[in-house]
């Protein structure tokens, strides 16, 4: 399977301040690198680090995530635990490993028994996808943090994050966020052209997990469904699937189709 670059996800330029916070951009001037396949949960993760003032890097790959990390010094990395080319717990043990350490480790999946994989690794904690609540997203965060990276002076007791302010418009907060469906596009047509390179058992292993967690983050069903008859040895019926979400373009789609 062809090595993907790691590429920059750039932040707006233009002032943006989370409707309902108290505090405007708290972690600007933070750099994340998230360290992820899904287009689409990569989507998701660039919305909230531009309202929340952050920097996101990706890498969709180890390898890609390795490159990086040798000429580049992010202050959080997010490493999902299924990735193409291995599996993230090896690169979450090596980045925690390293004397000095530099970084804020946190394993991320979809699969809420990861939490004790990603832990036992070493991880300083852990992201549960979907990738929907901007105030567990930015407690998260914070809560490993540094009290001087945060910007705007969120205040700390004792050695947790007191409770965040996000004013008296709690729901603006929690609006979910929708990637561009593109994202989701992308993502299906990754899936394909790993079935049509002839995809061995572990790949298989891989797509199924790959397509669980896309499916999660779309709140699709189907695609839901067709992931769990893969995961359990039958490609087909998702192979079929994808094929005709392709063909019938954007507006079959996730849930909202």
């Amino acid at each position: 399977m062809p090595q993907m670059m790691t590429q920059e996800l750039p932040v707006s330029s233009a002032p943006m301040v989370l409707q309902g916070m108290a505090q405007a951009l708290p972690l600007r001037g933070l750099t994340i690198l998230a360290v992820e396949d899904s287009r689409y949960a990569s989507e998701a993760l660039r919305l909230m680090c531009q309202r929340l003032g952050a920097r996101l890097r990706r890498a969709e790959t180890l390898m890609a995530a390795k490159s990086h990390l040798r000429l580049y010094r992010p202050d959080v990395v997010l490493v999902d635990l299924g990735l193409p080319d291995g599996r993230g717990e090896g690169l979450i043990r090596e980045m925690v490993l390293r004397t000095p350490r530099h970084h804020v480790v946190l394993g991320m999946s979809g699969d809420a028994a990861g939490r004790a994989s990603a832990l036992s690794a070493g991880a300083d904690g852990f992201v549960e996808k979907p990738l929907e609540s901007l105030s567990s997203f930015l407690a998260t965060l914070v809560h490993h943090l540094p009290q001087q990276a945060v910007a705007g002076g969120l205040a700390f007791a004792g050695t947790g994050l007191a409770p965040l302010d996000f004013g008296t418009d709690d729901e603006a907060a929690e609006v979910p966020l929708r990637p561009d469906r593109l994202a989701l596009r992308d993502d299906l047509s990754h899936a394909a052209e790993v079935i049509a390179a002839g995809p061995t058992e572990e790949t298989q292993r891989y797509l199924a997990a790959f397509m669980g967690g896309v499916a999660r983050h779309a709140h699709d069903p189907d695609l839901a469904a067709a992931a769990d008859e893969a995961r359990g040895g039958r490609l087909d019926p998702l192979q079929r699937l994808i094929a005709s979400r392709l063909d019938h373009g954007d507006g079959f789609l996730g849930a909202d189709r």
